[in-house]
């Protein structure tokens, strides 16, 4: 089983810290800024949404120039292989990838004032000149020795890393948990037939 990111929603207070520490962390390895994972929020909880690495990964399946490849247990994306056809973000059934890209504005001594969208506009329809966009999806922080910048930063430990292991004692645990629970029997009322 691949490594991945869990995120427990009962902890996640919707800081968006992970997401900043992302940013900083890709940033100084001269990646793509954009953070690889994004909380979520609904009226009840809040919580990060990102990479599976799934097994069978259908983002690596349909990349036509084999940027997604499976390494050292986890889904890992080239940026600089990356042609930015959005086909991976597409196929991923979690919405983990988004395609971004640096805009005109972004690169050191051009003033070019970069083309607004509406925050409603979905990535995979943004389309800028001049832009070379890619994928961006999680990588596990492959090139720090820390790990994942998001785990560490997390102030509630809301994310955590499981490999192979820790998902099988996850599970295990889980499933003692449940057999030691007592169940009450459920009682259906009796259906009555309409009186005569």
């Amino acid at each position: 089983m691949n490594r991945f990111v869990v995120a427990e929603p009962s902890k996640c207070i919707g800081c968006n810290t992970c997401m900043a520490a992302c940013t900083e962390a890709h940033k100084r390895e001269g990646l793509q800024s954009h953070p690889r994972l994004q909380v979520t929020k609904t009226w009840e909880q809040t919580g990060p949404i990102l990479c599976h690495h799934c097994e069978d990964a259908p983002c690596a399946r349909v990349c036509p120039v084999d940027a997604i490849q499976h390494v050292d247990g986890a889904i890992q994306l080239d940026e600089k292989i990356c042609i930015g056809c959005k086909m991976c973000a597409l196929a991923c059934p979690f919405g983990a990838i988004t395609p971004s890209g640096t805009s005109l504005a972004g690169v050191a001594g051009i003033m070019t004032k970069a083309p607004q969208y509406s925050e409603a506009l979905d990535p995979l329809l943004v389309w800028d000149l001049g832009v070379h966009t890619v994928a961006v999806k999680c990588d596990l922080c492959s090139f720090s020795d820390d790990g994942p910048a998001c785990v560490s930063s997390c102030p509630t430990a809301a994310l955590y890393l499981v490999g192979g292991d820790g998902m099988d004692d996850a599970t295990s645990t889980k499933r003692d948990m449940t057999a030691s629970q007592v169940v009450k029997p459920r009682l259906h009322p009796v259906m009555e037939g309409p009186e005569a």
